[in-house]
């Protein structure tokens, strides 16, 4: 890797982050990777319908969950060892060349499923290594001071490539088929690599100087750093509760609440614009602000009052309402996700940025998922209004660890 890309003092401690062309080369990477990825998964979704029943479309859809899982640990010793930016850089270019090559097979051929699997099998291996990546960049293209409104401008670039993502992969499958929505989904990837090459990222200290561990030392020192720490323990726990209590009622239980209501399909799509419209809203104010205040009772605060809204959206009696409460969730969401975000990674030493990010990442994508059928089939035997009051219930025990553990609660962002 070329000095000039890693020197220290390549990165602008002064400048805020919205006005660094560094940051904002590596948020462009982003914005482009997580565009592929939208339209990836359309044509993905597509192409499996297409290729096999509904049952097989499914399976293929869920292949990736499980290595994602099972190897995230380990993605972040890779990205602690060999630095985040190579990380970043090595994941897109493979999930580049296995959609393109997937691309170019749908084109001249008719190979079935196997090659859908195949594919899904290696986005979900390379995400393991890619997603701890990601989170540990920030701390080495900004400074401290600027990771809150990083964490803004990461969530407004979320929202906008969910927003344009599935017209640009609907459009693609309308001009081409699933072929040219992966080849789509793979120059929009491919994007990203040159702006990745571009940003430039300081070197972190290891840590207290200790030579480096064995790959196993390096894997279980992870989760020991986050036990050992006062306040990164109950922060962890804290989001976990919240990734819990949250994911089954705005997925699952949303679409049966939709159903029962009589909203329909469009209600339901406007429940979740409500939602979008909040978690952007609040992504928008971290960009422009840059920091608030007491981010530990603004983290606490946030989880319970959007607990709340949890439990009152399955009781609201008209569309409208419930649209609007979704805003309140969304908004409240985004705003305790990003202080939470921030706080970590402020908290934690840099030698283990990517780990802890990768225990972050396990308990959203391995723990949280898991509410979805319990949300389901809890639905099914006591209807949505207890769920969502349980589920709400389980959020907001995140709310009362950050509140009840003083180090978190009076946790501050730098400045």
């Amino acid at each position: 890797m070329p000095a000039a890309l890693t020197a220290p003092s390549a990165v602008r401690e002064d400048r805020p982050a919205h006005r660094d062309g560094n940051v904002l080369r590596r948020l462009a990477a982003y914005t482009c990777s997580m565009l592929g990825d939208n339209v990836y998964y359309l044509a993905l979704s597509w192409a499996a319908v297409q290729a096999g029943t509904p049952a097989q479309a499914g399976a293929v859809m869920s292949v990736s969950a499980l290595p994602r899982a099972l190897l995230m640990l380990g993605g972040g010793v890779v990205a602690d060892r060999f630095g985040p930016r190579r990380v970043v850089i090595g994941s897109d270019a493979v999930r580049c060349a296995a959609v393109l090559a997937v691309a170019a097979l749908l084109l001249f051929t008719r190979p079935g499923l196997w090659p859908l699997a195949l594919l899904a099998l290696v986005f979900g291996t390379v995400d393991a290594v890619f997603m701890p990546a990601v989170g540990a960049l920030p701390a080495r293209v900004t400074s401290r001071g600027q990771l809150a409104r990083v964490q803004g401008m990461r969530g407004l670039a979320i929202r906008f490539a969910g927003v344009v993502g599935a017209p640009l992969g609907g459009l693609g499958v309308a001009t081409g088929g699933a072929s040219a929505a992966f080849g789509l989904a793979g120059l929009l990837i491919a994007a990203s690599l040159p702006l990745l090459v571009w940003v430039r990222v300081r070197e972190l200290p290891r840590d207290d100087g200790r030579p480096a561990a064995t790959a196993w030392g390096d894997l279980v020192d992870g989760p020991r750093h986050i036990r050992r720490h006062r306040v990164l323990a109950p922060l962890m726990l804290a989001i976990a509760l919240g990734d819990l209590g949250f994911v089954g009622p705005l997925n699952v239980g949303l679409a049966l609440l939709a159903d029962e209501r009589g909203w329909g399909a469009s209600g339901m799509g406007g429940v979740l614009a409500g939602f979008g419209a909040g978690a952007g809203a609040a992504s928008l104010l971290l960009t422009v602000r840059g920091r608030l205040p007491c981010a530990g009772l603004v983290a606490a605060y946030s989880i319970l009052a959007g607990s709340v809204a949890i439990g009152a959206l399955a009781y609201v009696p008209a569309l409208a309402a419930a649209v609007t409460t979704a805003l309140f969730i969304g908004l409240l969401a985004g705003l305790s996700g990003a202080m939470c975000a921030a706080l970590l990674q402020t908290l934690t030493e840099p030698a283990y940025l990517g780990r802890v990010t990768a225990v972050a990442g396990l308990a959203s994508l391995g723990l949280a998922p898991l509410s979805m059928p319990l949300s389901a089939a809890a639905i099914g035997a006591w209807g949505t209004g207890p769920v969502f009051v349980v589920s709400a219930a389980v959020c907001g025990l995140g709310g009362v660890v950050a509140l009840g553990v003083p180090g978190l609660r009076r946790a501050e962002l730098p400045r």
